[in-house]
Parts: C-alpha cells; sequence; structure tokens
C-alpha cells in the first residue's frame, strides 16, 4: 500500500494531466485526505519542485490556495537553459541531482540508460566533507547539462 505522501502526490498529477494549473485549498484537501495540513505542504514543497518541472504559489489566510504549474518548454534546449541557469546559484544534493535527472529522463532529453549512468556518477560521494561532495556533484550536473545543451 503506498504512503499518504504518494497518495496526495498521485492524485495531484491526476489533475494536472488535464490542466496544466490547477489551485487547492490545503486545508480542503486536508479534510480530504484525512491528514493534517502540514502532510499537504510537505508533498507540495517535496514533489513539486522545480528541478521536478512545477511553479507553486502559495496565499495563506482564509481565502488562501496554493497554485501549482506544470512547466511546459517548447524545446530540450530551453529546459537545458533553465536548468542551467536553476543550478547556477544553488548548492546540488543527491535529491536534487535524482530530481534533475528524472526530468531529464521524463522529457526525453536522455535515455534511461544515459540516466541511470549520471545517477551513478552524481550519487557518488567523493569526499568527506558534505559541502564538497555537493560542489562535485554540481560540477559534473553542469558538465552534463552544457553537454547535452550541444546535443543533436
Amino acid at each position: 500500500m503506498s504512503n499518504m505522501s504518494d497518495v496526495i502526490e498521485a492524485y495531484i498529477k491526476r489533475y494536472l494531466e488535464a490542466e496544466e494549473e490547477i489551485e487547492l485549498k490545503r486545508n480542503e484537501m486536508a479534510v480530504h485526505f484525512q491528514c493534517v495540513p502540514s502532510q499537504i505542504n510537505y508533498v507540495i514543497n517535496t514533489r513539486f519542485t522545480t528541478e521536478r518541472g512545477y511553479t507553486v504559489e502559495s496565499k495563506r489566510g482564509g481565502g488562501g490556495y496554493i497554485r501549482i504549474l506544470k512547466v511546459r518548454l517548447n524545446t530540450h534546449s530551453q529546459l537545458v537553459d533553465m536548468l542551467l541557469a536553476l543550478i547556477e546559484d544553488k548548492e546540488i544534493t543527491e535529491n536534487i541531482a535524482t530530481d534533475i535527472t528524472c526530468r531529464l529522463c521524463q522529457e526525453e532529453v536522455v535515455t534511461e540508460a544515459e540516466a541511470k549512468l549520471m545517477m551513478v556518477t552524481l550519487s557518488q560521494n567523493f569526499h568527506e566533507d558534505k559541502m564538497q561532495n555537493n560542489a562535485v556533484r554540481k560540477h559534473y550536473m553542469q558538465v552534463f547539462l552544457e553537454h547535452l545543451k550541444y546535443r543533436t
């Protein structure tokens, strides 16, 4: 049986298949799934990230909402450019590297075999220091993306 986060994610993704943008009420979702509102926040914050191809905007308060937009780009080059800009000032953890690699595979920029090779490289611990690992991971991700940008 799936955990609650997986169920909530699947529910939201079903709506996003039909609409590019959806608006949710956090409290209504919590009642629907019989969970606390923070569970909805957790799913939104971890499963609908920019790296995974989503833009999230929220407004708190009584009339508050959470708006989720699936980002669709016209070309692979646009996707790669967007990802390069996204990681420019960001620490690349193993989770972020996984999200980016999965997105490249879903958008058919890389094959499944290429994605697996990327993940083997990006999941390595290069140093004892976590920050150094993330810096090396970022460098490799930038190299991969630059290569993909000019691939035909």
